[in-house]
């Protein structure tokens, strides 16, 4: 029982000691509280599974597209205020494009 105690407080003295060597370090970074949720409510995005005809259909042609590059093919269209995302033909994301 001795050597099983003595064992358990050598490793915590180890512990202990390795304590000041081993920091933890974070950035902190600040966003606007709702500054998002805010632009999100206001902007009519493509949603979720809709189809490129659909998208056209809603909010016309886009500025400029890029892709499909990579398996499955990506595409990304670009509008005014945002870029849609599709994999193959079907919208996986909508993303608003920063203010400036």
């Amino acid at each position: 029982m001795k050597k099983r105690t003595m064992k358990a407080v050598c490793a915590a003295t180890a512990l202990m000691a390795m304590g000041p060597f081993a920091t933890v370090v974070a950035e902190e970074v600040r966003v606007p509280v709702m500054s998002q949720a805010e632009r999100s409510a206001e902007a009519n995005l493509p949603r979720t599974g809709m189809s490129q005809s659909s998208v056209r259909d809603g909010w016309g042609s886009p500025l400029n597209a890029m892709g499909p590059v990579g398996d499955p093919p990506i595409s990304q269209w670009h509008y005014d205020d945002f870029v849609v995302y599709f994999e193959s033909d079907r919208v996986i994301h909508a993303v608003l494009k920063p203010r400036r």
